[in-house]
């Protein structure tokens, strides 16, 4: 692996027209597709093999002219205070709202409230519900634009009006919080390499590749169905291990440079050492993201697809493009240890001698490897508590900021109605193979008014053969409650009685349902797919350390530091700690994905600092210094390297919190904690203090193991032994042939 990657480093130094010709073509190609694809919205939802898909799949065969999956829009109106929704002027300006929601070419139904009965018993609100012939992801903007004209138009009558619904949804923005991120990841580059130029190269390869990777999403978004939040993805975890993968090679070059040697021979010692540990550390992010798709759920094993695709194409970006620029920087690379004359290069140091701070904190930490160790775990631990209280569900318009229209729709319709309105379950009764199919429709109905917590149940509404029923349950609870989670379990306990009974299935569909059934699925998937992801992992790290305690210690260091990482998104996002300073207008349940999200993504991204900090320790190791002086050499290379990675890769992630998704801000935070954690608690003090205790015995690997394992020389062994027995000319020609 070594000795390929350094002739590559080489080939793409000295070919460097030819190797920045070709990113560029593809960024422009990749570039000029997106330009001219369809904008992509937000992508069709499916839980194949669930109940709640069954009935919705079942809707669209027997109920085809219902646009079942078309976008909805309730609007609500509220009389001024002292007045009634069935008021003169009041219910003239709302039958003049119906009849321009009407108008709209894309509108498949508008319902009348004074006709349909959709008005509190107050009478002081009332509202619509209007049904499209399409997706809300096909939804055109002429269409939203008539929805929000006809609201004003309402709210001019002197109403109050607002709308919910998913017809209003929209790209997420991120904010400015992204670009922020960015430019601290650029500052601290700064700091690391001491030289603006140095400093551009991880950040230049890290955009480009993101360029490449979003682009090609954005130009397959519709062919392959892929939502919105894709590209996001995609960008936060591009950019985040882009410039990473890029730093680490960028700072081993310069190491290189200053131990003596040619820059070409540098680069090609750099991509053959650090880019060996780039590649395997990419390959466990792969491994992650690509498992999602384990869990079956179509939007989330393409989301993990197209981010594993993006990382990919940053560890191609770093072996290649990176030594590329590093030829047309030439000498404006400093080696280590000097900075450009801008940034005070040419001073003399004032203590020449003093060991760095990585190397004073391993001395520390080799000394007193029990205290450290056991102060990460215990702090660890009790960050980790508020994970014993982790609630889930998936975000509806409960969950969006009080400024948007469709949080206050979602308090109107909660204010008239009950927390229950928002969240109706839909039952649908096939009937298909009764013998009396309108005797089951009834009995169905009885049986569902009996339910605890069931406020309203509708007549059931036949289609026209006759053989199949909906019927609509409003629960007395909001969609992301237990109790509607209890009810529409109990809703299929007692449908299993009534098939059997009355010879027809009794399905429960609704978005509330569908919720339900994806966050049940999320947690029966989350053990299999960790004991997968951690499992393969487990053994490429085998092969890259040729021992058996240092992966062991590595997945044990991840499972600490997503607990942790948990509790603290439970602490904010759950008990409304530090909200206000995050902008968390609105506390609740966990979004379901995120435990299988974050044991995805943040296992990936832990094994990027265990690869490149332990592979220095272990080359150290193999060159002859004992197990707790190898400690020390590791993180003397690696821990300012390290360190400024992961800064980068916190001031990435936490850029998304200010997105106005709550998903993306969730999740932006979850990962930005979660590399905290497992960077410099985990891999900063228990990692040393672990490797400290076991000795030589961290390096243990059975006999029979070692010789069935291939050596992949991720501490580039090879190209020092030759080296060392055929001189340093002799090595070039090797490598040249």
């Amino acid at each position: 692996m070594a000795t390929f990657l350094y002739r590559l480093g080489r080939l793409a130094f000295r070919r460097r027209h030819f190797v920045a010709l070709i990113w560029v073509a593809l960024l422009t190609l990749a570039g000029v597709g997106a330009a001219s694809a369809p904008a992509a919205g937000n992508s069709s939802f499916s839980i194949p093999g669930t109940e709640a898909q069954k009935a919705f799949d079942l809707l669209e065969q027997r109920f085809p002219g219902m646009s079942a999956d078309g976008a909805t829009a309730r609007v609500v109106f509220k009389a001024p205070a002292g007045e009634k929704m069935t008021d003169k002027p009041n219910k003239a300006a709302v039958e003049q709202t119906v009849r321009e929601l009407g108008h709209g070419s894309e509108v498949a139904s508008v319902a009348d409230p004074y006709t349909g009965h959709t008005i509190s018993r107050d009478g002081s609100i009332a509202y619509t519900s209007v049904k499209y012939k399409v997706s809300g992801m096909e939804l055109k903007d002429s269409s939203r634009d008539a929805l929000t004209k006809a609201a004003q138009d309402a709210r001019d009558a002197g109403l109050t009006v607002e709308i919910g619904g998913d017809a209003l949804n929209s790209m997420p923005e991120t904010g400015s919080g992204e670009v922020i991120g960015i430019a601290i990841a650029a500052v601290v580059l700064v700091i690391t390499f001491g030289s603006l130029l140095a400093a551009g190269l991880p950040l230049l390869t890290a955009i480009i590749g993101v360029g490449i990777g979003v682009s090609a999403i954005t130009a397959l978004a519709n062919v392959l169905d892929l939502g919105s939040t894709t590209s996001t993805l995609a960008t936060m975890i591009g950019l985040a291990v882009g410039i990473d993968y890029a730093l680490f090679i960028v700072s081993r070059y310069r190491a290189e440079l200053a131990e003596g040697r040619e820059r070409e021979e540098a680069a090609g010692r750099a991509v053959g050492t650090a880019g060996s540990a780039v590649v395997f550390a990419g390959l466990t992010v792969v491994i992650a993201l690509v498992g999602l798709s384990v869990v079956n759920i179509p939007m989330l094993t393409k989301m993990g697809i197209a981010a594993a695709g993006t990382v990919a194409i940053a560890v191609l970006i770093a072996l290649t493009m990176i030594p590329a620029l590093l030829g047309y920087a030439g000498r404006k690379v400093k080696p280590a240890g000097e900075k450009s004359r801008l940034l005070g290069g040419g001073r003399k140091p004032k203590n020449p001698d003093r060991p760095n701070m990585g190397t004073r904190w391993a001395r520390f930490v080799v000394r007193r490897p029990v205290a450290v160790l056991l102060l990460g775990v215990i702090g660890l631990g009790a960050a980790a508590v508020p994970a014993a209280s982790l609630e889930l569900g998936l975000p509806d318009d409960g969950s969006q900021p009080t400024s948007t229209t469709q949080r206050r729709a979602y308090d109107l319709l909660s204010e008239g109605f009950g927390a229950g309105f928002n969240g109706p379950l839909m039952v649908v009764v096939d009937a298909k193979h009764s013998a009396h199919p309108q005797t089951a429709f009834t009995e169905v109905a009885k049986e569902i008014k009996g339910i605890k917590d069931v406020v309203a149940v509708t007549p059931a509404t036949p289609n026209k053969a006759g053989d199949t029923a909906i019927i609509t349950v409003v629960p007395k609870s909001k969609p992301s409650s237990k109790s509607t989670e209890d009810l529409v379990h109990a809703i299929r306990d007692k449908g299993a009685d009534t098939a059997a009974k009355a010879d027809a299935e009794v399905l429960v569909t609704g978005s509330t349902a569908m919720n339900i059934d994806v966050s049940q699925r999320l947690n029966d998937a989350l053990l299999p797919y960790l004991a997968l992801v951690v499992g393969l992992a487990f053994l490429l790290l085998i092969v890259v350390f040729r021992s058996v305690l240092v992966p062991l210690k590595a997945a044990l260091g991840f499972l600490l530091s997503v607990l942790a990482a948990l509790g603290a998104v439970v602490a904010v996002f759950q008990w409304g700690w530090l909200s206000g300073l995050l902008n968390v207008q609105q506390t609740g349940p966990v979004m379901s994905m995120m435990p299988i999200f974050m044991v995805g993504v943040v296992f990936g991204l832990a094994m990027d600092y265990e690869v490149f900090l332990v592979t220095r320790m272990r080359e150290a190791y193999v060159h002859g210094e004992k197990p707790g002086q190898a400690v020390v050499t590791g993180f003397r290379h690696g821990a300012r390297v390290v360190t400024a990675a992961a800064v980068i890769m916190i001031a990435v992630f936490s850029g998304f919190i200010g997105a106005s998704e709550s998903m993306i801000k969730m999740i932006g935070f979850g990962l930005a904690i979660a590399v905290f954690f497992d960077a410099f608690v985990v891999r900063m003090a228990i990692v040393p203090a672990v490797l400290a205790l076991l000795g030589r015995h961290a390096w243990w690997l059975p006999k029979w193991l070692d010789r069935m394992l291939p050596n992949v020389d991720v501490e580039g062994e090879g190209l020092r032994t030759q080296a060392a027995a055929n001189g340093t000319e002799d090595e070039r020609e090797l490598v040249r042939a």
